[in-house]
């Protein structure tokens, strides 16, 4: 690209006043802060961008989902990972931000007061941001849960049980649960930690996902009578791959923007380090898993890969900002081996994981968050152990009345015949692959 004489004009007028400043003796008075207009710009601007890119996740579970399940279920995969982010925005629209935000003070459970999006002028400022970024920005969050449970429970649940379930999980138990931290609730105040969620999220996601697997039962033929288990390949190992880094990509936005301010320099060195330390997290647990496959197997599974690096990216989501560079190599990197060994372990316990969500988000989750201590002087292991026992209660507890509720008066899972056939013939009537899906099992 040429730049045009004007550019070349002004480009050097800036360098010439940037040489006189630093040269002046007065660099060391460079403001540290912004006045509190721009700071309510720049903190809103990231939530919003942080947002956005979380948002986007939304499409790389579909595709991680997509590609990990068989060819006669991927139309399925793909309307529940919409269905579940729309739904999860009107909940959290209308019940969820309040029960999560309004009037906790210390406690267990938020309020259904009302709240607004901001007004100009008045005391908009006085927050630091726009409700409506902020909104938006947790919103995204309550979706990445749900789609946890949607991989897991692949291939033989019903869609409107699954979505109703969506329903209670983002507007009721993910919400409640989120107060007792970061809504300022009875946690916090014990000064639990869990900056992004490795807990508050993945753990709350993977617990309702493990509930669903154990009651709802493994997919029929995946576990033989003589205890043998019958691999059940997903279909297409690119789009899974496309969908791991559409994930990691966003979760820059994840935990980059859970700074939750970019209104001094501080701050954005901060969201800086948080990048660095996520990016090196996730190359942690690609590494790792690939090491450990290679001694345990003497081959490498791409899966097992793809997982290693989400692995990494869930166990530096509690703390990452404040581990040093090689620190969070090696936290996510115990995430990548997690998988590894955590994978074929469910399947002892015959629990059909279709995805791998449950080591990733479940197991990688409560490691994260335990090791918060480690870099954190703020947090102690006694605090987060409790945190984390108290969030696997609960939503132990609420997913397991509502799955049985569900399976009680709808039922929730599809027919023998059905299950064979598939779900895009049976329950959403549009195949993804209807040339290569005709008769395979």
């Amino acid at each position: 690209m040429k730049l045009s004489t004007k550019t070349w004009l002004g480009s050097g007028t800036l360098v010439a006043a940037t040489l006189a400043f630093t040269t002046s003796g007065f660099a060391q008075d460079v403001p540290t802060g912004v006045s509190k207009e721009t700071a309510y710009i720049f903190n809103t601007l990231l939530f919003l961008i942080g947002g956005f890119l979380v948002m986007f996740m939304a499409a790389g579970f579909a595709m991680l989902e997509a590609g990990l399940v068989r060819s006669k279920n991927v139309s399925m995969q793909c309307l529940k990972n919409i269905a579940l982010y729309s739904i999860a925005g009107l909940m959290y629209w209308a019940v969820g931000y309040s029960l999560m935000y309004t009037n906790v003070n210390g406690g267990y459970i938020g309020s259904f007061a009302p709240y607004a999006w901001d007004a100009v002028g008045g005391n908009a400022l006085d927050t630091g941001y726009s409700t409506a970024s902020d909104w938006f920005f947790q919103m995204v969050f309550v979706a990445t849960a749900a789609s946890i449970v949607s991989g897991t429970v692949a291939e033989r649940i019903k869609l409107w049980p699954f979505l109703i379930f969506v329903v209670v999980l983002t507007g009721f138990i993910y919400p409640i649960a989120g107060s007792w931290k970061w809504g300022a609730g009875w946690l916090d105040g014990m000064g639990f930690q869990d900056f992004a969620g490795s807990t508050l999220v993945h753990s709350v996601g993977g617990w309702a996902a493990l509930t669903g697997a154990i009651i709802l039962g493994a997919r029929k033929g995946k576990y033989t009578a003589d205890g043998r288990v019958v691999p059940m390949v997903g279909s297409n190992i690119p789009l899974a791959t496309l969908g791991t880094f559409i994930l990691w990509l966003g979760w820059f936005g994840f935990n980059g923007a859970s700074q939750l301010a970019m209104g001094t320099i501080g701050d954005v060195s901060d969201v800086s380090r948080i990048f660095a330390n996520t990016n090196l997290a996730a190359c942690g647990g690609v590494v790792a898993s690939l090491i450990v496959m290679q001694f345990m197997y003497g081959k490498l599974d791409v899966t097992m890969a793809l997982n290693g690096a989400l692995a990494g990216l869930v166990s530096i989501t509690a703390e990452p900002l404040a581990p040093s560079p090689i620190t969070a190599i090696l936290i996510g990197g115990v995430g990548g081996v997690i998988v590894v060994f955590t994978i074929p372990l469910l399947d002892k316990f015959k629990i059909d994981d279709v995805v791998g969500a449950i080591p990733v988000h479940l197991i990688a989750g409560i490691w994260g968050t335990l090791i918060v201590p480690l870099t954190n002087s703020d947090a102690s292991y006694g605090v987060q152990l409790i945190g984390i026992a108290s969030y696997a209660v609960f939503t132990i507890l609420f997913s397991t009345i509502v799955w049985f509720v569900l399976k009680a008066t709808m039922g929730i899972r599809v027919s023998e015949e059905e299950e064979a056939n598939g779900l895009d013939r049976s329950e959403v009537g549009v195949e993804a692959y209807p040339e290569f899906t005709f008769g395979r099992g």
